[in-house]
């Protein structure tokens, strides 16, 4: 099969950073699908992975974790789709990755595709979609619905790939009031046609910049990019007994000025579950379904921003760039080898 990959870490910029390749087709076992990939998007955590993770003597290493595509094959204990069956995911990150013509996944974190999205747009939606459930719903414990409520939920990084997503389920599944954050014209309009209520500038401090439209505090922080820029003002944003919840990678944070306001802190990771196997790992069938629903009724809309083309080294090489510029919005999407 196909597949794009690296044998060494390497910026972007460097020949080798990554290559096509041809590679052994993949067999399924137990509960696995064996998927064609017809679309994939690309995120932050592949840029990360090229650059931490470096093959050993001989191997390929294939990145991607947002994949759409059809189901080819199922290993012998599964039983929740069958050959032919549309499927999006985001995958295991202890598994090879989805740049590649054939994958394997697990069926317990896949899903039904949604059925009024293409395949690139409906790759855009799986990791940024599970991130950002789990982060509202599992990790703040935001409740779901629309009655009235008091609480404030500030996004900081509204205009990335999970920040487009979670601005969404916010406004249209909760009753928070939701202030995302940009700091450039094009990605302040891109969040607020996601539907925040307010946006401000994150180049500027937040705890300010709140003020300046009325609001004394926060209930709730979705901390999404450069946390530890941010933290001192995060602190001072959050109403006492608040939560902030992050997915970066941020360099030490000294979190005892949380003790005063009893403020908690949460961590996602989507990987979470398929890394250690957890009982409850069906969650994400369940939630990626249940997204397909809300696609499908129109409540969620696609974050696709650019369509880079084919699936090959040279614009997935683009992609990295882009990604790694700190200047993307939304999500970015190939499709086909």
């Amino acid at each position: 099969m196909k597949a794009v990959a690296y044998h060494e870490s390497l910026p972007i910029t460097e020949a080798h950073s990554l290559l096509d390749v041809e590679l052994p087709d993949p067999s399924p076992l137990a509960r696995d699908l064996l998927v064609q990939v017809k679309a994939i998007s690309v995120n932050p955590v592949d840029t990360k992975m090229r650059m931490r993770s470096t093959p050993g003597p001989g191997e390929s290493f294939v990145l991607g974790w947002d994949a759409c595509g059809v189901v080819v094959e199922c290993g012998p204990e599964a039983t929740l789709f069958k050959p032919g069956d549309e499927v999006w995911y985001a995958g295991s990150i202890v598994r090879p990755g989805c740049n590649a013509e054939l994958h394997l996944v697990d069926e317990r974190i896949a899903g039904p595709k949604p059925r009024s999205l293409d395949f690139a747009q409906a790759a855009a939606l799986p990791l940024t979609g599970i991130t950002a459930w789990e982060l509202l719903f599992d990790r703040l414990g935001v409740t779901p619905g629309k009655r009235p409520s008091e609480d404030t939920l500030l996004i900081i990084g509204a205009a990335g790939g999970v920040g487009s997503i979670l601005t969404q389920l916010a406004c249209r599944l909760t009753s928070l009031r939701v202030i995302g954050t940009a700091s450039r014209p094009e990605t302040a309009d891109w969040v607020r046609s996601l539907g925040a209520h307010e946006v401000i500038d994150h180049s500027r401090p937040l705890y300010e910049e709140l003020q300046h439209i009325g609001v004394p505090s926060v209930t709730h922080v979705a901390s999404l990019t450069r946390t530890d820029l941010h933290f001192g003002e995060i602190v001072k944003a959050l109403a006492p007994q608040g939560s902030l919840a992050l997915i970066d990678d941020p360099g030490p944070l000294d979190i005892r000025q949380l003790k005063q306001k009893s403020l908690s802190l949460h961590w996602e990771l989507m990987f979470t579950r398929s890394l250690f196997g957890t009982p409850d790992m069906i969650a994400q069938h369940r939630l990626l379904t249940e997204v397909a629903q809300l696609v499908d009724a129109g409540v969620i809309r696609t974050t696709v921003a650019e369509h880079f083309g084919t699936i090959n080294a040279a614009n997935l090489k683009r992609a990295h760039a882009l990604i790694e510029s700190g200047k993307s919005r939304g999500k970015i999407v190939l499709e086909g080898f």
